[in-house]
């Protein structure tokens, strides 16, 4: 998961109407949101990933590692199957965090607005919607995070090999940032197209009458009203913040449990046992 400023356009651009679209393009989207709503209008809905987010990162990267040690060996296949079990077990907090987020994006800004917060949000959708409606999408999450988070951390692990990852290389950062970045590229080019069918379901009935009875009628209407040109939409804007964000995030988790292995393998007197620590060894 990330944070940035890019979400707020992408989850527009998503949910857009095809009779009246408000935006042409990301970067209209993005100026549109700034000249009527200021640059704050960038960050609404931020609350709720910063809630999530450290849960998110701790229980994703634990979940894959001991996945990993489960299988009992490390290969490609089980790279990918250990990335999957971590992208399924963490759409408990994903879904209902993403739902929020996404009607907080999409609420009218000022006194009239809906919700007050994430939790105000995921509140009144529990009194009105219950359970059900916490979890509105999860369906449609389950089938984006299951795969995408294989690919993720299958594509990591294939770079940081391919490179020559190892302590001691002047240019493992560099590495490291790279093999990150481009995962994350890999993971969202993967499963995109459900990311529109998540979102459209989650905004469904939010500014109206509910259009949409599951997965497959929204993606048969979606597709006859808008061909297939509505399953890329706002993917830019998502590939900007992609490279940068997971680049941060792997290399990051890459160095600090390096670092502490090296750590404790020095209190065990044994300094010449430091690797590279990948983070499926968490």
């Amino acid at each position: 998961m990330s944070v940035s400023l890019i979400p707020e356009s992408l989850v527009r651009l998503q949910v857009q109407s095809v009779d009246k679209p408000q935006y042409r393009g990301t970067l209209h989207c993005f100026q549109a949101i700034i000249k009527q709503e200021s640059v704050l209008g960038l960050y609404r809905g931020l609350g709720s990933p910063l809630l999530g987010l450290t849960f998110i990162n701790a229980l994703v990267f634990g979940m894959q590692g001991n996945t990993l040690r489960a299988l009992g060996r490390d290969s490609p296949l089980n790279q990918f199957l250990a990335g999957a079990a971590a992208g399924a077990i963490q759409c408990v907090i994903c879904c209902p965090m993403e739902l929020a987020k996404t009607r907080l994006q999409l609420q009218e800004a000022g006194p009239a607005r809906t919700y007050r917060g994430p939790l105000d949000c995921l509140a009144q959708i529990y009194r009105q919607e219950g359970l059900r409606g916490v979890n509105r999408g999860m369906a449609s999450t389950l089938l984006r995070e299951t795969p995408s988070f294989g690919v993720y951390f299958l594509t990591y692990d294939v770079l940081t090999r391919a490179l020559g990852c190892e302590p001691g290389d002047r240019l493992l950062v560099p590495k490291l940032l790279l093999a990150g970045g481009t995962s994350g590229i890999a993971s969202w080019l993967s499963t995109y197209p459900v990311d529109v069918i998540k979102s459209r379901l989650q905004a469904d009935g939010l500014q109206g009458a509910p259009r949409y009875r599951g997965i497959v009628d929204c993606v048969q209407q979606s597709y006859r009203d808008e061909g297939w040109r509505v399953f890329t939409r706002g993917l830019a804007s998502t590939l900007l913040r992609a490279f940068p964000v997971n680049a941060a995030t792997f290399a990051t988790v890459t160095v600090v449990l390096s670092y502490a292995r090296g750590e404790e393998a020095r209190l065990e007197g044994d300094a010449g046992s430091a690797t590279l620590a990948q983070p499926s060894s968490l």
